[in-house]
Parts: C-alpha cells; structure tokens; sequence
C-alpha cells in the first residue's frame, strides 16, 4: 500500500463526497459513488457529519477494507471536514492512519456508543432469565465491538485504549491539529 503523504492537489475533487447523518440514505450514496471510482488510484472520501448510526459506519467501513484488500494497488483516503463525530470517527477508524486527513479546525469527537431500551420483566421466571441474558449478551457483544473500532481507530498512535476508555463516555473532542499530534491522522491541509 502506497502510505506517501498526498499533496494539497489530490483533494481537490474527492470521488466522494458525504455529509449529514451517518444513516442508511447516507451509505446508499456513499456506495453509488464508491462504484463510480472504480477507475480511480486515489478514492478521497471526503466526510462531515455530527454522526448517527454506528452499524452503517462499520458497514461503509468494511467496504473500504474490502475494496483496500481486494485491489492493493488503489488507495482509499479520508478527508474530515469541520465535524467528524461519533458515526463519523468509527468510520474513519476503518482506513489506514497514513490515509486519514482533516481539514483545518476540523473536530473529532469518540464516545461510547449508546443504548435506549426500555426493559420489563415478565413471565414466567425461566423465561426473565433468558430475556435478561439476552440483553446482557446484547450489551457485552456492542461493548466488544466498540473496543473493536476504538483499537482500530488508536492503531499507529500513542493513544492508548485506555486513555479511549477514560474518555469516550463523556464524549472526547480532539482537534485536527492534537489529532496529528498524537498520530490519530496523517495530516492536516
């Protein structure tokens, strides 16, 4: 994989271009001008978001794991704009640290991912153990892969999953400038 810091130039007119939520309607367009690359050796995806749904994240990232494995000499490239939180961040985990880019000022934010369920008991006893395992299961299984991507994410820096861990439940905002710093991106332009 070419890991050469890229010039101002090959940012001009990202393949991709997305903004808004991190949903289903985005990841349908990120797939349709993804196709639309294919001819590309450089694939900017260029990205602001103030995040959404962290399972649509993973799906457009194993998209650009797939596409990074299965033609080696094509380069996938993230370029954050302005906000890059939550969704967004757990997207830009998925490409390689010397592809990450941000833009100047632009912010990360990584937090745990959150659960909204409400949680009744009833039934027969046999049958509230199960829901409850059920739930507990759910919760360790959204926990192992958050720390999946939070590892993925601090690969190549000297952030540590624990540092991640300390900060993430109350929300980590880091500027492009610290994000460079502690290795988290390749570059600010």
């Amino acid at each position: 994989m070419d890991t050469t810091p890229l010039g101002p130039t090959a940012f001009r007119a990202p393949a991709v271009l997305l903004s808004g939520a991190v949903d289903y309607d985005m990841y349908r367009d990120f797939h349709r001008q993804l196709g639309a690359a294919a001819d590309r050796e450089i694939v900017v995806v260029e990205l602001t978001t103030l995040g959404g749904d962290p399972e649509v994240a993973r799906m457009m990232g194993e998209d650009i794991r797939f596409n990074s494995a299965m033609d080696p000499d094509r380069r996938f490239v993230f370029l954050g704009k302005a906000a890059i939180y939550s969704a967004g961040t757990t997207f830009m985990s998925f490409f390689a640290r010397p592809n990450r880019y941000l833009t100047c000022g632009t912010r990360l934010m990584i937090h745990e991912r959150k659960m909204n369920k409400q949680f009744q008991i009833e039934g027969p006893l046999t049958t509230c153990i199960a829901s409850v395992t059920a739930t507990l299961n759910e919760i360790q299984c959204s926990i192992a892969i958050q720390n999946e991507g939070f590892s993925n994410l601090i690969q190549g820096s000297d952030v540590t999953l624990d540092e991640v861990l300390e900060k993430a439940p109350s929300n980590w905002y880091l500027e492009a400038e610290e994000a460079k710093r502690r290795g988290l991106i390749e570059a600010v332009i």
